[in-house]
């Protein structure tokens, strides 16, 4: 019996800390022009050196939108505790970094930003991943943060109705208030073509009942400050 008691602790702690794990950071870096190869060899052998651990990296090539040419940088998630519990790089992981990867780079940090997946607003797993992935950056009116948190819940029904996989992040500490959703394209951008995609219009209509877009819509204009999207291809070849 106190095995049995010991093994369901063990088990709802493991649970629980996973739970916890929620917690991504993400960067856009933007390397010089005529550095492009040089850029990406040099960010292979430092994502190879030192992100293999705890801080593995995703990154990913913008192909649409204002950032197309950048790759975006996604660390797997952790928890605020690892986070505050970092601590410094080390000397050989700044010195590789700065001398070897950013002297490629015009420009980075764009976008940095701490997100926090949202279980209760995605329709798919925090870590089912797909290599083309869409994501629209929604900003809230200020003082709307919650009332936009709660427009995207409604949202989950029409994604589900939909088929698509969906993952949502708040955005924390990162300037404006604001959500990040994530469409993973597991077909690939096929999806995205008339013939498979049911107006969002017609979904929402057929959820919520006649009338429901107007009122989404309208509740849209109150919530939402701004919005903008982008899709982006994951580097295999550069991530771990």
């Amino acid at each position: 019996m106190k095995k049995y008691f010991l093994f369901l602790t063990l088990l709802f702690t493991s649970i629980f800390t996973f739970a916890q794990n929620n917690v991504t950071f993400s960067s856009k870096i933007f390397p010089k022009i005529d550095k492009i190869q040089e850029f990406e060899m040099a960010l292979k052998v430092h994502v190879q050196k030192y992100h293999t651990n705890d801080w593995k990296w995703n990154v990913f090539q913008v192909q649409s939108g204002p950032d197309y040419g950048g790759y975006m940088i996604s660390e797997y998630p952790v928890s605020w505790d690892q986070v505050d519990k970092r601590g410094d790089l080390g000397s050989a992981h700044m010195t590789d970094w700065n001398k070897n990867v950013l002297v490629h780079v015009r420009e980075v940090g764009r976008m940095a930003s701490y997100g926090e997946f949202k279980a209760e607003l995605s329709t798919v797993a925090l870590t089912d991943y797909a290599d083309k992935i869409m994501v629209e950056y929604q900003i809230s009116k200020p003082g709307k943060a919650s009332a936009h948190r709660a427009m995207l819940e409604t949202l989950k029904k029409v994604w589900v109705e939909g088929k698509e996989s969906v993952a949502v992040y708040e955005q924390v500490g990162s300037g404006a208030p604001k959500f990040a959703i994530i469409t993973r394209f597991k077909d690939g951008l096929k999806v995205l073509s008339d013939d498979n995609q049911q107006a969002m219009s017609s979904r929402l209509d057929k959820v919520y009942g006649e009338g429901s877009f107007k009122s989404f819509a309208d509740e849209y204009s109150k919530n939402v400050e701004s919005r903008w999207s982008e899709i982006l291809y994951k580097r295999v070849d550069l991530s771990y």
